[in-house]
């Protein structure tokens, strides 16, 4: 069926109860790779508490992406084979606790008509809220649903993409992933089959099952977490990132940082095959 404009607009869910302890926290972690070396002791404090002395956890900024999983304003009906991720910008306004009770409120931005032969863009609202009510993050998300183009709703208005920079880039991170990334990094909520079972990722297009995109914008925020940001969540107020082709578990993707002030522009490659994976990435840092 085509996508109702007006009620999918209307669609909003208020005070959904989510919570999670270090167990979450480090699983995230480790999902987008972290930890890979088990005697990097700046990685360990994202992955592991300490025995003979203790260590205080760091929590990823952008395990905010998962801390509500399912999270959602309402059902909109479109073909789950054909949808993937698009974008994901967090704001963060608060810390973010190596345990937590939270409340999500969602709620729909926005519907775009690309075309009946172009498919649609539906953005998100998410906002994460601490026990008094207060905000931790605003997740803004938008899915590309590849066959639900042609409904009738508005072509115009999406929001324009950061800019990257002409220069070359000042830095260069490569990230490597595992053969079995999507299946680690699936236990953190997302179980979208299009990254675990081969048969549903042919019958979505794809020769095998690919690495989750939200897994891709972990890795960018490595990429920053790592080097411009000195291993400190605490300095990241925002990270941005748009999805322009997959990565395949088990290869490596180079970021292009662009540092100016506070601001990292990002790109990401998978050179191996010349693809651009990641366009219009931001980090705001404090």
């Amino acid at each position: 069926m085509p996508i109702k404009y007006d009620e999918v607009m209307a669609l909003k869910n208020v005070g959904q109860a989510y919570s999670w302890t270090d167990r979450e926290v480090m699983l995230y972690a480790v999902g987008i790779g972290m930890g890979a070396d088990p005697m990097d002791q700046k990685e360990l404090s994202f992955v592991n508490e300490g025995y003979f002395t203790p260590r205080e956890l760091k929590v990823v900024p952008t395990y905010a992406s998962v801390a509500a999983w399912g999270a959602s304003a309402g059902h909109i009906d479109v073909n789950r084979v054909m949808v993937v991720d698009g974008e994901r910008d967090i704001t963060f306004h608060k810390p973010l606790p190596v345990k937590a009770n939270i409340t999500a409120d969602s709620s729909i931005l926005g519907v775009f008509d690309k075309g009946k032969d172009k498919g649609a863009v539906i953005l998100r609202k998410t906002v994460l809220k601490d026990e008094k009510g207060e905000a931790l993050a605003t997740l803004i998300a938008s899915q590309f649903a590849r066959g639900d183009g042609g409904f009738g709703g508005p072509s115009g208005g999406q929001p324009e993409p950061h800019k990257i920079p002409e220069r070359a880039p000042d830095l260069t991170v490569d990230i490597s992933t595992r053969p079995d990334q999507a299946l680690v990094y699936r236990l953190c909520g997302d179980r979208n089959p299009l990254h675990s079972d081969p048969e549903f990722a042919k019958r979505a297009g794809f020769d095998r099952p690919i690495l989750h995109g939200m897994c891709t914008y972990g890795l960018s925020c490595r990429a920053v977490l790592q080097t411009y940001a000195d291993y400190d969540p605490l300095a990241f107020k925002q990270h941005v990132t748009r999805f322009s082709s997959p990565v395949f578990p088990g290869e490596t993707v180079s970021f292009d940082l662009w540092k100016d002030g506070n601001v990292i522009s990002i790109e990401g490659r998978v050179k191996s095959r010349g693809v651009t994976v990641i366009r219009n990435g931001k980090t705001v840092l404090a």
